[in-house]
């Protein structure tokens, strides 16, 4: 029994360190701040938003606005505003092809474009929109996390004057 003993327990230690690192539960309650002011463009022109919507919660709390700036020199950008969200393991933010991101099976089925890992669970942050992505199609944001397949929030985009739709 003691050399059983002896090998497990070792094996035991590996596979929980294995664990641990593939699944990181630290980043469950660690959170990840962010603080991005909007870009500015060269020659001062100022940013017209074009899309927005309030972030409504999914699998998890999400809230903030937002917002698709198109910028002086052409750019657009996906800005999020007093955002909040719970962390994780590999969360993105997607770009949805369809009205609305209001479950799985529609991020999956629509179709998406992964704008990247998401910056912060909180605060202030953006991303730039590839100069072809079609803003008639991609109507909503999801918040999603890539390693369990989950939507934790998300938000239907409208034309910026009529951005009160949750």
């Amino acid at each position: 029994m003691k050399k059983w003993t002896k090998l497990a327990v070792p094996v035991v230690a590996v596979a929980a360190v294995v664990a641990w690192y593939a699944f990181r539960p630290e980043r469950l309650v660690v959170n990840r701040r962010v603080d991005e002011a909007l870009p500015t463009a060269q020659g001062g022109l100022a940013a017209q938003p074009l899309e927005s919507g309030q972030f409504y919660s999914i699998l998890h709390p999400t809230e903030g606005t937002a917002t698709i700036f198109q910028m002086g020199d052409g750019t657009r950008v996906l800005r999020l505003t007093s955002f909040s969200t719970s962390n994780g393991p590999d969360v993105h933010v997607y770009m949805v092809a369809a009205d609305d991101a209001k479950d799985v099976a529609t991020v999956q089925r629509a179709g998406f474009i992964d704008l990247g890992v998401l910056k912060g669970n909180i605060g202030d942050q953006n991303y730039t929109l590839g100069s072809d992505l079609d803003l008639a199609k991609y109507r909503a944001v999801s918040i999603w996390c890539k390693r369990f397949s989950v939507n934790f929030g998300a938000v239907a985009l409208r034309p910026a004057d009529a951005s009160q739709n949750h």
